[in-house]
């Protein structure tokens, strides 16, 4: 059954507009009397009826109403260096489809691509419509937030103070990442910092481990790409806590 993230939540009823809207009606084609199920971000589903198409929304009568417990139990948060590109498009596809919480795109020192301005702002809207339609093709219902372009210091700003931040590093020879989950606490949010292309420069790793209290781990004795390591981290760590496997 097609899956859209609502738009205006009523009593028994609520609506789709703009692209949720559109994709209806000039994309599948669908009619009074269909039924769909609709999300709202908040961690329930709507299973409806159309009622109503008109010129700029679609009425649909909830039907019933549920909780499906398909959403991570720990809060898993991607910090990823920018990378030229599609490589953060698929990291943002596949971490939403694995069940992170979000994504910050952070500017590090050895990032090709380098996003500021009215472009950065343009890149982040098209990288959380890459995360709404995962959401909807992977069944959940709480699409992840991919978080303004950032630099160090915002990054702290952006997720909760009882952050808990791990950063692989290739040069980390001694603690490996399950190890250091198991002295972690899942019910508070924990941050994966993810370099570039290049890797973090030292003093990138030094101030994480300053200012975050961010912790060096191992994912193995290969060096992996930017990307592979995003998503070995992320899995690594949901199914730890039993939310993957």
């Amino acid at each position: 059954m097609h899956r859209f993230k609502i738009t205006e939540l009523g009593e028994n009823v609520f609506w789709l507009r703009e692209t949720e809207r559109d994709h209806l009606v000039r994309v599948l084609r669908l009619a009074p009397g269909d039924d769909i199920i609709g999300f709202d971000n908040t961690g329930a589903e709507y299973y409806a009826t159309i009622i109503k198409i008109e010129d700029k929304s679609v009425t649909c009568r909830i039907l019933e109403k549920s909780h499906p417990e398909v959403e991570a139990k720990t809060n898993v948060y991607l910090i990823v260096g920018l990378s030229k590109g599609e490589k953060m498009e698929w990291v943002i596809q596949k971490g939403t489809e694995l069940g992170m919480s979000g994504l910050i795109p952070l500017r590090a020192k050895r990032s090709v691509m380098q996003l500021v301005g009215r472009k950065a702002i343009e890149r982040v809207e098209r990288w959380q419509k890459i995360a709404g339609e995962a959401a909807k093709q992977s069944h959940r219902v709480q699409e992840p937030q991919v978080f303004a372009v950032s630099d160090w210091s915002e990054v702290q700003r952006a997720l909760p103070q009882e952050t808990q931040w791990l950063i692989p590093y290739e040069e980390e020879k001694t603690r490996r990442m399950r190890t250091v989950l198991a002295s972690l606490d899942s019910s508070l949010p924990i941050a994966l910092i993810i370099g570039p292309e290049g890797g973090f420069d030292y003093s990138e790793i030094s101030w994480a481990q300053e200012h975050l209290g961010a912790k060096s781990v191992s994912l193995g004795s290969r060096i992996l790409r930017a990307e592979t390591a995003a998503i070995a981290a992320l899995t690594i760590t949901l199914a730890y806590y039993g939310d993957l496997g």
